[in-house]
């Protein structure tokens, strides 16, 4: 089975861990990485930046971008998440581009095409595709005038009379990068957070940024604020104590197992919900494993195809011995106070405003905070994503919040 570590590497970036879903995927180790994770951004908000840590902005864009040269011929390309299939898909002409895609995903990918290059990237890095001009916008919101972009969930506005409007306004496309990527093919290519921005080639017609925080010095922590951290953080540690690391290194080994548990629990985040009664919750689970496989051996035609079904059921519900139970409810106790230890900092982070953010609903905007931020080891290899759930993943789920792609 894979480790945390080669879990996220095998994934290239295509996949961001939420912190406290390492309690699910990573062990002891992985847990041990979160709740560092944890401790040293409040560190960096106490103004005691080692350097040994990163952050970064997680900006909602659409589509994800690559780009750079292809290894194999030296040729410049752009691609969506397929360059890491076994055969890498990526495209270096605007009819690779129709063949494979369409609508407003095709003409993005042709505007990449046509600007990027311009750049003179080096190897290949990933970012987020933020707007073309025709997506920019200028309205009124809450009274002020703002220039927007809307390419996922969030809404973000920039006041139009701004340095910072004028420079968006001059180019063709607006991306943020935030990962490069070093090997001799595709399959061999590593991962490291973060894009030297500064070592790409100027273009007027690309808005070019990456997403690193450098100035905190606004976003220090009050006495106040860091003595309810540090208590979260003591309780976060006071129950990880307490875990069994036989049962952690388990599920840390049953990744089927591991993303059924998530899975489950984003039930919750989809209908915002919080997830409290952890007692109760390993009961539902158990229950809504027990349910799935039921349902996947009632659409089998044949007793060889229900029997496989019910097998798969049963192995999975081994797992939850007595004591594997009781240690789920801890780490499920231990998630809660992670994301409560997290959503303090989340909400300092906020206060980090180059642009606002906004939902758009039916009956007009609503503010919103950032989608999240990207805690990054020294050496970048390492990242896990901060986002507070309970508002960006459920807007992103709910029907209620204009999507930037519904015209």
């Amino acid at each position: 089975m894979l480790t945390l570590k080669q879990f996220i590497a095998e994934q290239k970036n295509t996949h961001m861990m939420h912190a406290e879903d390492t309690v699910l995927y990573g062990g002891v180790d992985g847990v041990r990485q979160a709740i560092f994770a944890l401790r040293s951004l409040r560190d960096m908000l106490k103004g005691s930046h080692t350097g040994k840590e990163k952050l970064s902005l997680k900006f909602d864009g659409a589509p994800a971008v690559f780009a750079g040269i292809d290894p194999r011929d030296q040729q410049f390309f752009v691609a969506k998440k397929g360059i890491f299939n076994k055969n890498p898909k990526v495209y270096k002409t605007p009819a690779e581009i129709d063949a494979d895609t369409s609508g407003d995903l095709a003409d993005k990918l042709k505007l990449a095409l046509k600007y990027l290059p311009k750049l003179d990237i080096r190897g290949v890095i990933q970012g987020d595709f933020l707007y073309s001009s025709s997506d920019l916008k200028t309205e009124k919101i809450d009274g002020e005038t703002y220039l927007t972009f809307h390419p996922n969930t969030i809404v973000y506005a920039v006041p139009a009379n701004s340095d910072l409007a004028k420079q968006i306004r001059k180019a063709k496309i607006g991306i943020v990068w935030h990962t490069s990527y070093n090997g001799t093919s595709f399959e061999d290519m590593k991962a490291s957070y973060g894009v030297n921005v500064a070592a790409l080639s100027p273009s007027t017609n690309v808005w070019s940024q990456d997403a690193m925080i450098r100035d905190m010095s606004n976003l220090t922590l009050t006495q106040k604020e860091t003595d309810e951290i540090n208590k979260q953080l003591s309780e976060v540690g006071k129950i990880f104590q307490k875990i069994s690391g036989t049962t952690l290194r388990e599920l840390e080994n049953n990744q089927e197992l591991a993303r059924l548990i998530e899975t489950f629990n984003n039930t919750y985040v989809r209908k915002g919900e919080q997830i409290r009664d952890t007692r109760k919750h390993a009961d539902n689970l158990i229950a809504y494993i027990k349910d799935k496989f039921e349902k996947e051996a009632e659409k089998r035609k044949t007793e060889k195809g229900k029997s496989a079904q019910y097998a798969k059921r049963d192995e999975l519900l081994k797992f939850f011995s007595p004591a594997n139970k009781l240690n789920l409810i801890m780490m499920f106790d231990l998630q809660n106070k992670m994301v409560d230890a997290k959503l303090k900092l989340i909400s300092k982070l906020n206060k980090y405003n180059q642009t606002s953010t906004f939902l758009k609903t039916k009956d007009g905007y609503k503010v919103t905070g950032q989608e999240g931020y990207v805690a990054i080891d020294k050496l970048g290899g390492n990242a896990l994503k901060l986002v507070d759930r309970m508002e960006f993943s459920y807007a992103n789920f709910s029907p209620d919040i204009i999507k930037g792609w519904v015209k």
